[in-house]
């Protein structure tokens, strides 16, 4: 369960805000997002996941979702918003990114996920949902960036996805109808410990581990002065 943390307000000019979103503009939730990690890059680098706060992103959070790459061409929901999880039906934390793609689309995603890391590369997906009887079909668009983890490597992603879904949506599933990837230059991997953020907000935070203390154990013996 994601957990609150309250602490004080670091300085306005520490924060990078981003314009105000349109809805009637489709892809203008990716474009802030680009921006925003843009800024983010101090040297050209890759940010860190822990530099992503959500009062940043507060005007397409709900568009908004993280990946955690668990294996070379397999990544993982950590966090996703509203918009995701109405195309999904269901909460997709801890699924697979595969999980909204066509069996015919994965070998694809696979691909995706390996330029986009390895690259490491800004890569922006067209999506096409699956065609069914009764249906009708809807186009999506995505946008993945590059973030490292606490330990430096690159295996965090911030993304974002945009739809022109009718309301309500039923579950679905995407095939890519096109993807374009752009390399990363001039990064530099010698930052010597990841920037931290003082707030989080509430649906946007990982989820936090209780703190275990180990138990103590009573001596066999007393020493006894008299």
């Amino acid at each position: 369960m994601d957990t609150e943390i309250k602490a004080a307000q670091p300085p306005a000019d520490k924060i990078v805000e981003l314009g105000k979103f349109r809805p009637n503009h489709s892809l203008s939730p990716l474009r802030q997002a680009e921006a925003y990690w843009t800024a983010l890059r101090n040297g050209g680098g890759i940010p860190y996941r822990t530099q992503i706060d959500p009062r940043g992103l507060e005007n397409l959070l709900e568009y908004a979702f993280i990946l955690e790459r668990i294996a070379p061409e397999i990544a993982r929901f950590r966090l996703a918003g509203q918009h995701l999880i109405q195309l999904a039906g269901m909460e997709v934390r801890g699924m697979p990114a595969s999980a909204l793609f066509t069996p015919a689309a994965r070998n694809s995603l696979g691909e995706v996920m390996r330029r986009t890391f390895d690259g490491p590369s800004v890569t922006e997906l067209s999506l096409c949902s699956e065609a069914r009887r009764g249906r009708s079909q809807f186009d999506a668009n995505v946008i993945l960036l590059p973030l490292k983890s606490d330990l430096g490597d690159i295996s965090r992603c911030l993304g974002v996805l945009v739809s022109n879904a009718p309301a309500p949506t039923v579950p679905c599933r995407f095939d890519i109808t096109h993807a374009a990837h752009r390399e990363i230059s001039g990064l530099r991997y010698d930052t010597p410990e990841a920037p931290k953020t003082t707030s989080k907000a509430p649906g946007f935070a990982d989820p936090q581990r209780p703190l275990v203390r180990p138990e103590r154990k009573r001596p066999y013996l007393w020493l006894v002065k008299s």
